[in-house]
C-alpha cells in the first residue's frame, strides 16, 4: 500500500512516501505553509497525486506519553485532512524523530540552510520507517 507520512510543523511541513510493497520510505518535499487549511489541501494534492491510500500523520507526545498542545495542533490537521479526502488518515507517535533527523543529517555532512531546507522531510521519512516497519511485525 502507497502510504505518506506528514511531520507537521508551524513553518515548515515534512512529506514522505513508501513504496507499493512498504519496504522503505523516502522523503518527498517540504511545505512551506503557515495556514492549517491551504496546508491541508496542499497534503491532499500531493496524497492523490502520489497515489497514497492512507496518510499517517505524526503525533508528537511527550516523553512520559501524554498529549501536549502541539499534539492537539496535529489532531487538528489529520481532522482536517480526512475531511477533505476518503484516504484514512492515521496517527503515529513521532517522539524524538526530528532530532534523530539531525543526528542523521550531520552523521551525512548536511549543514546551514541545506539541513533547514530538509530536516522536515527526513523526519517525515523517519516516522513513515517507524510506521511500516510496525505494520511488518504485528
Amino acid at each position: 500500500m502507497v502510504i505518506i507520512s506528514v511531520d507537521y510543523g508551524d513553518k515548515r511541513t515534512g512529506i514522505a512516501i513508501c513504496d507499493k510493497l512498504e519496504m522503505l520510505a523516502s522523503p518527498v518535499c517540504v511545505i512551506t505553509e503557515w495556514n492549517q487549511e491551504v496546508l491541508a489541501k496542499k497534503i491532499v494534492e500531493i496524497a492523490n497525486e502520489k497515489k497514497a491510500e492512507q496518510i499517517v500523520v505524526g503525533l508528537p507526545k511527550n516523553m512520559d506519553g501524554s498529549m501536549g498542545f502541539r499534539s492537539e495542533a496535529c489532531q487538528a490537521l489529520g481532522t482536517l485532512i480526512q475531511s477533505l479526502t476518503e484516504i484514512p488518515v492515521v496517527y503515529w507517535d513521532e517522539r524524538l524523530t526530528t532530532v534523530s533527523a539531525h543526528r542523521i543529517l550531520s552523521e551525512n555532512n548536511v549543514r546551514g540552510k541545506k539541513r533547514k531546507n530538509v530536516v522536515d522531510a527526513v523526519a517525515a521519512d523517519i516516522i513513515l520507517q517507524d510506521y511500516i516497519d510496525s505494520r511488518k511485525n504485528r
